[in-house]
């Protein structure tokens, strides 16, 4: 599907199970795509749990295509984060997303937007973050501003990754939780570690989107 933003128009991948209470966004890290497989693993956990998922690419086919030889848009945190931002806003203006609880999944430079777009956006709108091998210290002075409860995941073989995980979490001010998967590296590969990343992130957002949340 096309998504029609201000300025750009992206592309998706929505599923919503019937009676669905809550809708999450993923906001895609450095180099990924909605394509990637560990995020439709974890996408398909979530619809599980009765949510609805919202794969989408933040940067447009003509982006992605200077991205690939430059690698600097993928970075530009600031930009993904007014895309996700505005993707936020346009399920509040589509008719089969409007009335769902909007939550947010990020991975690697995604989690940093993800943060950011959170932050900035009014209280109440997104209900949660959750960051997968995130890089949330990429989100800088807007950590502060978080309001909406956080859950972090971080491999525990991924040290430079868990100790900026535990800088940011030391920045916010909201509810946060730190789960390190043990023996998982950055990409949670390892036999069964990317089963209990989507657990874990399933969960955590099906108590805060789900239905009497």
């Amino acid at each position: 599907m096309q998504i029609d933003l201000p300025g750009a128009v992206l592309s998706g991948d929505l599923t919503i199970p019937e009676e669905a209470s809550g809708l999450v966004i993923f906001a895609h890290g450095s180099g990924s795509s909605r394509h990637s497989p560990r995020n439709r693993f974890v996408a398909q956990r979530i619809n599980a749990q009765g949510l609805g998922t919202l794969l989408v690419d933040l940067l447009t086919a003509e982006e992605e295509e200077a991205d690939e030889v430059t690698r600097e848009m993928r970075f530009d945190i600031g930009l993904l984060a007014r895309r996700v931002a505005q993707v936020v806003a346009w399920a509040g203006r589509q008719k089969q997303t409007a009335p769902l609880l909007i939550g947010l999944i990020g991975a690697s430079t995604g989690a940093a937007a993800a943060l950011v777009a959170a932050a900035g956006l009014p209280a109440g709108v997104v209900r949660t973050v959750v960051s997968r091998g995130g890089r949330p210290d990429l989100a800088r002075e807007a950590l502060a501003r978080v309001q909406c409860p956080v859950l972090l995941i971080v491999g525990g073989q991924d040290d430079v990754v868990i100790d900026l995980n535990k800088q940011a979490r030391a920045e916010m001010r909201c509810e946060t939780e730190l789960v390190i998967v043990p023996g998982a590296t950055h990409l949670f590969e390892e036999e069964g570690a990317l089963e209990e990343v989507a657990d874990l992130a399933a969960e955590w957002l099906g108590e805060r989107l789900g239905k009497g949340a």
